[in-house]
């Protein structure tokens, strides 16, 4: 009896313990991720409150979390809804930034789904070649191929076209290799199925398991929108004229060594968040599942 009471309690404590190491590794874990995440946004956060002072007091104090309300004005936003030429040429790049954003986001979703479709689904000779080349694709930097690719752009007389920029990015490696982890884990007797009823290929791709795989369009539409919205260098290399710049050129613009307009720069970086920030709220309870739901197969 004696036995059973002192193993009893041997259980007891060990439970006690392993509730307080989990409890001490939950407070040191959550502190540890809001100090990182204080850390990232910090940038923000000083942005949005040097975007209320004037151009000549983040010249002269930098960006920092000080908070002189005497110093705060809405001058820099009234400045870019002005409608004067320099807040016109501003919503020109902002809508420019916009339009190549939804094209590419959307040619790239579709384009990559049936891809890793075709891959993932259906059992063709060198499946697997072509699914390590597109991987492959994944290890090559950018700086390797921006050269063969402006090359390529001004062969197919691309150059300083919307085109231009969206074409060489649209069957992105890295969306075809997550839109194909995702479907590995869905079963192919839901095309059976469909085949059973009468569907056709395409019914069946559209209107049976392109629902199914919602979760991974939302995800990718994120990081494919943040990808294309936050994009400088490949638009730098193709765009020519001023009036086709997309708001990362456009905003660099206005550094100059002739002048440096502050006040506009940034309110409109601010500005520049919202798009993304926006598409995140709309999208972000798809987000966990897209990433997560690909890695467990069955």
């Amino acid at each position: 009896m004696s036995n059973n009471v002192q193993a009893s309690n041997s259980s007891e404590d060990f439970k006690g313990g392993m509730r307080v190491r989990r409890t001490i590794g939950s407070i040191i874990a959550t502190a540890f991720f809001a100090i990182l995440s204080l850390i990232i946004m910090f940038p923000v956060f000083s942005g949005l409150l040097a975007s209320f002072r004037p151009g000549r007091e983040l010249i002269r104090k930098g960006l920092s979390l000080n908070i002189d309300f005497s110093a705060m004005t809405l001058d820099n936003y009234l400045y870019l809804f002005s409608g004067n030429a320099d807040s016109k040429k501003y919503w020109m790049w902002f809508k420019n930034s916009l339009v190549l954003t939804i094209v590419s986001v959307v040619l790239t979703l579709i384009i990559c789904y049936f891809v890793a479709y075709g891959i993932t689904m259906y059992d063709f000779a060198l499946k697997n070649v072509l699914y390590f080349l597109v991987i492959a694709t994944m290890m090559v930097p950018f700086e390797i191929l921006l050269l063969p690719l402006y090359k390529e752009v001004i062969t197919l007389h691309l150059i300083d076209s919307m085109a231009g920029v969206i074409l060489p990015g649209l069957c992105g490696a890295s969306t075809i290799f997550f839109f194909h982890q995702y479907m590995q884990s869905l079963p192919k007797e839901l095309l059976d199925a469909g085949r059973i009823d009468g569907a056709n290929e395409y019914y069946i791709s559209v209107k049976i398991m392109m629902p199914i795989v919602k979760p991974a369009f939302s995800a990718m539409a994120i990081l494919s929108a943040m990808g294309a919205w936050n994009n400088m260098l490949w638009p730098l290399m193709v765009f020519r004229s001023a009036n086709k710049f997309t708001l990362t050129i456009g905003l660099n613009t206005l550094l100059t060594p002739y002048g440096n307009n502050y006040d506009m720069l940034i309110a409109g970086s601010m500005l520049a968040i919202l798009p993304i920030f926006i598409i995140f709220l709309i999208f972000q309870k798809y987000i966990i599942d897209g990433m997560t739901a690909g890695a467990v197969k069955g």
